[in-house]
This record gives structure tokens, sequence and C-alpha cells, in this order.
């Protein structure tokens, strides 16, 4: 039997390729008019770095992340999320003395051992941005719109927007105790799994799918409902700013991000689109996060979003894009040989040609170029060559046109091939 890719993991292939291309560019260009610069932290860390920055009580760590000790004798884990290490790297660089807040972002595979669904995998890629230095609840809003306008230019339908707040660690010790007590006639039902996050972080059960969960949760008292003066502030001020950006939102008092270290504004965009498990990216505020690495006391805000996840929403009219512009159809090998530079230049000047095969006739390269998808297609035989002329026939219409040699590019890119 032929060896597969590993359970949970996938090959991208050229069609969905060209679609993460475009979820890269747009996102470069709404991070760099954000003020954003590109970061990249190692594909594995040291295994304390999750362990101290994300939590112990979140999946991730208790059984889901890839940790291995290498011939060092060091734990080492494949990064299964991006805010940590990019905030081990703002601690290890000593970015707290720039100018803040620094803003960092990345495009980068994290890897977590978990069922894979539709559009979720073990190796899966994802989009995200980190802000230190502010606690401007202003920059929160600012880090939502960002990630809408990577939606909205990428024409990501369906896509809406859910907010809550965390509140302060300070001000969680009441509302824990209420939590708690709410619980506690429910214990018994509970499988052990909730059990163990009631001690550790009860909050995570709001997280839970298990039925048995859910219905204890029925009734419980709010976070959201019981913020200190300070938080509930903050979130105010962060609803305002999306009223006058004009980004919709829904208040979700349950919304609880999987990770320990978020603190007051948390939010999730889904799309329908996606069915039952419609989450497309999040993030929020982690306050704490860089001095639990061993940094200064900073604050922090900042989102992911899953490129599988994009690209699925997507859907497969996306990958139709022609991989060409236009296609150099030239059945005579001397005349093909002589084409070369013309071939190097057309490429130079950004048109995306391809050159029909040697051996094949004019037929068999005009199904070619259809294959392809290709705009236009370039014919040169030896009457067009001797006079310096080529003959391009646009693949739509079927009109054809005689042009110089020297004017192909400027006709291609005037038809709508590369700018």
């Amino acid at each position: 039997m032929a060896p597969r890719a590993p359970k949970g993991t996938r090959d991208v292939l050229p069609a969905e390729g060209r679609v993460r291309a475009r979820v890269e560019s747009v996102s470069a260009d709404v991070m760099a008019a954000n003020g954003f610069g590109r970061v990249v932290t190692p594909t594995f860390e040291e295994t304390e770095v999750f362990v101290r920055g994300v939590g112990t009580a979140t999946d991730i760590v208790r059984k889901e992340m890839y940790t291995f000790e290498d011939r060092g004798g060091r734990s080492i884990t494949l990064r299964p999320e991006g805010t940590a290490p990019v905030a081990r790297a703002y601690v290890e660089h000593g970015m707290h003395k720039l100018p803040q807040p620094v803003k960092l972002w990345y495009m980068a595979p994290m890897f977590r051992y978990e069922a894979p669904q539709s559009g979720r995998f073990r190796e899966h890629w994802q989009v995200g941005a980190e802000a230190f230095g502010s606690d401007d609840p202003l920059l929160d809003a600012e880090m939502i719109a960002l990630l809408a306008e990577i939606y909205a230019r990428l024409d990501v339908p369906e896509v809406r927007l859910r907010i809550s707040s965390m509140g302060d660690p300070e001000g969680r010790g009441a509302y824990r105790e209420k939590l708690l007590a709410h619980l506690a006639p429910h214990a018994d039902a509970l499988p052990r799994d909730a059990r163990e996050r009631m001690d550790e972080n009860p909050l995570r059960l709001f997280d839970m799918k298990d039925d048995a969960v859910r219905a204890a949760m029925q009734g419980a008292p709010l976070l959201v409902d019981n913020l200190g003066d300070a938080a509930r502030e903050h979130h105010a001020r962060v609803l305002e700013a999306l009223r006058l950006m004009g980004i919709p939102y829904e208040e979700d008092p349950s919304l609880v991000r999987g990770l320990d270290y978020y603190t007051r504004t948390v939010f999730e965009f889904t799309c329908d689109r996606l069915g039952a498990q419609s989450g497309i990216g999040g993030g929020g505020r982690y306050d704490g996060l860089v001095e639990s690495l061993g940094g200064p006391a900073v604050p922090g805000v900042g989102f992911g979003t899953g490129v599988e996840r994009i690209t699925l929403a997507l859907g497969d009219a996306a990958a139709d894009e022609p991989v060409v512009d236009a296609y150099l159809a030239v059945p005579d090998a001397d005349i093909r040989m002589a084409l070369m530079p013309l071939l190097r230049d057309l490429r130079r000047s950004g048109v995306r040609v391809e050159a029909g095969p040697a051996g094949k006739g004019l037929k068999a390269m005009m199904r070619h170029a259809s294959g392809l998808g290709a705009r236009n297609v370039i014919i040169v035989g030896p009457r067009e060559h001797a006079d310096g002329l080529a003959t391009i026939r646009d693949m739509t219409t079927g009109d054809q046109v005689e042009v110089p040699v020297g004017e192909i590019a400027l006709h291609v890119m005037a038809d709508g091939g590369a700018a």
C-alpha cells in the first residue's frame, strides 16, 4: 500500500494553494496598513512556554500538545497556538523597550492532537496578530476591525461577530465562588473531565459541549453581569468604538475563549457557511501573559484565524481563478527556441504565461491552454515570426488580433492579465 499523509493532516494542492496565497497577500496588506510587522517564531518551543502561558486547565495543555524530549533531555512542544510564542519573543528580545504598542503578525502552522473535522486538522495554519504595550480599549476595537477587514477583502460570506468580557483576574474570585455554588448540586452528574475543570478553572465549563455540562450550566451566573467598574467601562468603550466604525456585533455573555490567559475583551467571528462548527477566528485581551513568561507587566491583545477555515468558507469557486494569463502556442521547435527571450520578458512584465510543450500540434496546445484556464493564447507561426508579429486569441470570445511581438505584454495586461 502506498504511503498516505498522517491522520489529521493533508496535502495542499495548487488550486487551494492559490487561495491560501491570496489569504496571505490580503492579510499582509491589511497588517501593513495597520502598522504591524511580520514575526516568525520557531515551529517548536520549550514546553514551559505553553504550560505557563496557555494554562494547565486548557484542553491544549492537558491533552492536545505534541510534546517530546529532545536528545538534550529538554521538553519540547510543537507550537499549538501563536500568541504565547510571540509573547515569549517579545520578552526575549526586550521589545518592551521599543515604542509601545509593539504590533506583530504571523502566518504559521499550528499542531494540536484533536479529532479531525471539516476545516480543522492536527496540522493547521493560522494568521494571527498581537499588540503589546497598551491597555486602551480602542486598541481592542482596532484589532477586531482589522480581522473584520481581512474577511471583508477576502469576501468571506455570512460572517458574524460575537463579543463579551472575561473581566479582570482580581475581580473573578467572587464570581468564581458564585459559579461553584451554582455547580455544586450538579457535581455528581458531571463527567470527570468537567469536575477537574471545576477545581482548576470553572469558567471553562461554558466552553464544553457535553450534554450533562450544558444542563448544569443552565441558569449559571454570568461573568459579564459581575464585572468590576474598570472592566465594565473598558467593555462599554470597546462596544462604542465598534458601533462608531459600523461593525455589527452580538453580545454573548457565555462566550469563553479556549485559553486561560484572556482578560477583559474576548471575541469570536463565526461563519454560518461552515455549519455547526462555525468558528472561523477570534481572540481577545491577555494583560497578564507577558508577565507570566518572565517579562514586565505589559498588557496585550490579539487574534488568530484559521486559514483552512477561511478556504472552506470561500468554497471551490475561490480556487477557479485562471492559472495563467496567457499561453504561448508555438508548434515549430526552432521558433519556440527563438522566442525564449520573449517568454522571459513576459514573465518579468508580470504576465503569468505558460508555453506549450514541444512536440504538440496547435490543436493540442489550444486544448492544453483551455485546460489551464488561460485568458489568451499567443500564436506564433512561421509567417508571424518572419514579420515580428503574434496572433492573440481571446479564449472567452474567440476574437483574434495581430500585434507586434514587443506589444504582447501590454495587450495581454490591458485585456485583464496581471497588472
